[in-house]
């Protein structure tokens, strides 16, 4: 049975994931990929406010297609989180506690989820169009002029997730490894 989560994330509510756990994202959820990532890192080394309070906040690492007229937003699926893995340490010292993406993470960003305790979710990859069934409001709040990697709010319910990494070390693509290694 999944765990619902009402978004954003606390300290509280990372401690109880684990990774494989299956999880039904609740609330607001923020959209960014590497460009908006590149700024808003560039913002925090300026000493400049991000577009929108991080503490406890997710990303999700997407970039949506134009929406179909009637839609609130087109396809939504995944894009590889490895392309942020530069950005996401210095997030997480500000207070992001989840990202959502897909793809393995660099040991910097593991390491950087356990001293931060924040936690990395994959969301379905090659599903972008159920995926976008779920986002029931999706508004640019930043740097539109990049287009669909522009940042964004959306708004999720019950969508669905799974946590790979998490707050204690645990790596879900790793453990999946290890449970068919051949010996």
């Amino acid at each position: 049975m999944p765990k619902k989560l009402n978004l954003p994330l606390t300290n509280d509510m990372v401690k109880d994931l684990k990774a494989g756990d299956d999880v039904l994202l609740n609330g607001v959820v923020y959209v960014a990929r590497d460009a908006a990532h590149k700024r808003m890192v560039e913002a925090l080394d300026q000493g400049k406010t991000l577009p929108f309070d991080i503490k406890g906040q997710t990303i999700y690492y997407m970039g949506p297609s134009p929406a179909k007229p009637g839609m609130v937003i087109g396809s939504a699926g995944p894009t590889t989180s490895g392309r942020m893995d530069t950005y996401a340490p210095r997030l997480m010292e500000v207070g992001l506690k989840g990202m959502m993406g897909k793809g393995n993470r660099s040991q910097a960003v593991k390491d950087s989820m356990k001293k931060y305790k924040a936690v990395y979710f994959a969301a379905i990859g090659g599903a972008g169009a159920l995926a976008s069934k779920r986002i029931k409001k999706a508004e640019v709040v930043a740097y539109e002029e990049l287009g669909a990697e522009a940042l964004r709010r959306i708004e999720v319910e019950d969508f669905p997730a799974q946590v790979i990494n998490d707050i204690y070390g645990g790596d879900l693509y790793e453990q999946g490894k290890a449970k068919y290694q051949i010996k």
